[in-house]
Formats: structure tokens, C-alpha cells, sequence
């Protein structure tokens, strides 16, 4: 797959991935902790913050992977 193809998917995916998972962190946090105290709020989105992190580099990491032309 070209580089320049392989960064669009890539940037799609990751503006897809980013909102789906801000909706679903958005919506656990209204429905389980909207009469929890502030440290847990403080926690939960800590948390949630840091926890997008791991997948976006795995689709960085995809997309700046070396082409492979399959010339040896």
C-alpha cells in the first residue's frame, strides 16, 4: 500500500477512533459518576485521558511502517 494512502487511512481512523471513544468516555462518566465525589471524576478522567494513547501510537505506528515494495 503507498505511504500517501496508508497516512490518509490512518488520519481517518484516528479522527474516527478519537471521537468514538470521547463519546463512550462522555457517556460511562455521565451515566456512573454524575453524583460520585470530585476525586472520583478526577480519577475517571485521568484515567480516560491517558487511556486513548496506547491505540493511537499502534495507528501511528501503522501508518509511518517503511513501504515494502517486495523488491529484494
Amino acid at each position: 500500500m503507498p505511504l500517501r494512502l496508508r497516512k490518509l487511512i490512518g488520519m481517518v481512523a484516528l479522527i474516527v477512533f478519537i471521537g468514538v471513544y470521547v463519546l463512550i468516555v462522555l457517556s460511562v462518566a455521565s451515566a456512573r459518576f454524575a453524583d460520585a465525589p470530585w476525586w472520583s471524576h478526577l480519577i475517571f478522567f485521568a484515567v480516560g485521558g491517558l487511556l486513548w494513547v496506547p491505540p493511537a501510537m499502534a495507528i501511528i505506528k501503522w501508518m509511518e511502517r517503511p513501504v515494502d515494495d517486495g523488491r529484494r
